[in-house]
């Protein structure tokens, strides 16, 4: 009888052996203490109280990480090369982050998997030092990280509020479901809790939460939920240099794979050379997008203006891209458009404008003053208007004239353009300076402000627009056009993302509340 009490004492229990093995690094049996249920979960002498609610701050300030990193994917790019400018080299820090984020929020969550199955089996927490560091490692690394985000990138918030617009119906259900699981300690916990006090502390805070996330969709907007037969026409794509996904940007090639995937116009960068000649660079020097470095090494740091136009000439304009990979998830280029990409040199502005009126394309560029001590300083805005309107020849209404300055002047000896303002300003303002467009960060976005100036006959352009979430809402939200680095990829979207009508929506909270509160209910009740 002895000898058979001590095997029920001291059976094999592997499946607590492995969560405790893993969590505390206490794989024997006699390492272990139980707790009875609404009791402390931790040995309050030495302090293991604090780290179970660490461990929790660290699983949701993760989580915050994690999804603010991965919606801000639009603009991984800017930031690479924002880092490269920096840094002097190139390197996909952004994707290098979103996999950190990734691996210490599921680090996070198997700690926390693990600390819930052993409460569930009555056992006290002991989280291991290793693990206790690991939980101060991602705690600091979040913390500094989303401080340093709303600090250095500050437009970047704009860009997660955006994304609720879209996503907040699924990120509740997904709330949802994580208190269903939750409900399960509590309610172990809080029912045979021996105070009233403790449940109250317990359940408390557990059903204002679950309340506030029942009622959470009554204050939700999103302009992609909404009747059938209202969604505007698809906004049009304007390829962001070009194609620069498939493509070195502000080449014929990226432009000419614009016009192949059958975008609606296209947008450049104009500066003027040395002696004269509008040609196509974004960047102040030509260390990014050409071979400057093997052609005029000493001359790395020159502003590009400062060179003539038979020196950018012997430059080479597409070696860069296919050695930096300048996007995330570009994918392989075929032998045939690696070769043409090698040959690629600087484009001109007559060029460019050109091959925009032979496909009938929309054009839109920014244009750059010369510097000082630059002969075309003071003459560089007629330089360009002499290609324009001489040179290329293009059709006058394909031209959205964006430049603020002189823009009466413009006017007068360019009628036809389509004048284009890169801010938001009162109606009154636009319609007495004969604007037809506003062409506006993404971070702008309103559908209420586009309806306004819809009503005015004033269409709206967003930038830069790659991801097909952000396409969708500024299609819900019923933009114009849109400018994107990705129209080989937007063009295939046949309808918005997250479309429903509200009977849709309103059915989906309503099934997901009542599932929701009988599960609990019955957790709470066995």
């Amino acid at each position: 009888v002895v000898r058979r009490r001590l095997l029920q004492r001291y059976e094999h229990q592997p499946f607590i052996s492995c969560l405790a093995g893993f969590y505390s690094c206490r794989w024997r049996r006699y390492q272990r203490e139980r707790t009875e249920p609404g009791k402390c979960c931790c040995n309050m002498v030495n302090r293991e109280c604090m780290f179970f609610p660490l461990l929790i701050a660290a699983f949701c300030l993760s989580l915050v990480f994690l999804y603010t990193w991965s919606e801000g994917k639009n603009d991984y790019n800017g930031f690479d090369w924002y880092n490269y400018g920096n840094l002097g080299f190139w390197f996909l820090w952004s994707l290098l982050i979103l996999i950190v984020a990734a691996v210490l929020f599921a680090y996070t969550s198997l700690l926390l998997v693990l600390a819930m199955c052993l409460l569930a089996e009555g056992q006290q927490l002991y989280l291991h030092w290793s693990h206790k560091i690991g939980t101060f490692l991602v705690l600091g690394f979040t913390i500094s990280s989303l401080f340093a985000l709303s600090i250095l990138w500050r437009d970047h918030r704009k860009t997660v509020r955006l994304s609720f617009q879209v996503t907040a119906p699924y990120l509740h259900i997904g709330a949802i479901a994580i208190m269903v699981l939750l409900s399960w300690p509590v309610a172990l916990y809080a029912i045979r809790a021996d105070k009233k006090v403790i449940q109250v502390v317990i359940a408390g805070p557990y059903l204002a939460i679950l309340l506030f996330l029942f009622l959470i969709p009554l204050g939700m907007y999103s302009p992609c939920i909404r009747e059938k037969g209202t969604l505007g026409p698809k906004p049009a794509l304007i390829g962001h240099r070009g194609a620069p996904m498939l493509a070195p940007e502000n080449t014929e090639m990226s432009f000419l794979k614009t016009i192949e995937h059958g975008g609606d116009g296209l947008e450049t960068d104009v500066t003027i050379s040395y002696d004269g000649v509008p040609f196509l660079m974004h960047d102040d020097t030509l260390r990014r997008t050409t071979n400057i470095h093997e052609v005029y090494p000493n001359e790395t740091g020159k502003a590009a203006s400062f060179f003539s136009w038979d020196s950018l000439q012997k430059l080479n304009a597409g070696t860069w891209f296919l050695k930096n990979k300048p996007f995330l998830g570009m994918g392989s280029l075929s032998k045939a458009d690696q070769k043409q990409a090698m040959n690629q040199s600087i484009y001109t502005l007559s060029g460019f404008l050109r091959l925009a009126d032979s496909h009938n394309k929309l054009v839109i560029f920014d244009l750059y003053r010369p510097p000082e001590k630059h002969p075309y300083r003071n003459l560089w805005l007629r330089k360009v208007l002499d290609v324009i309107l001489k040179e290329s020849k293009i059709k006058r209404h394909l031209v959205l004239w964006l430049h603020n300055s002189v823009r009466s002047f413009v006017q007068s000896v360019a009628p036809g353009f389509q004048h284009t303002m890169g801010r938001k300003a009162p109606i009154e303002d636009l319609l007495k300076h004969n604007i037809v467009k506003l062409n506006l960060v993404y971070t702008d976005m309103s559908s209420e402000d586009i309806q306004k100036y819809a009503e005015a006959n004033i269409t709206t352009n967003f930038y830069v627009v790659n991801e097909p979430w952000l396409y969708s809402l500024a299609w819900c939200s019923g933009a114009h056009s849109v400018t994107t680095n990705a129209v080989h990829l937007l063009k295939d979207l046949s309808q918005p993302l997250f479309l429903m009508t509200p009977r849709q929506y309103n059915i989906m909270w309503i099934l997901t509340d009542l599932t929701s509160a009988f599960l609990i209910s019955l957790i709470f009740a066995l």
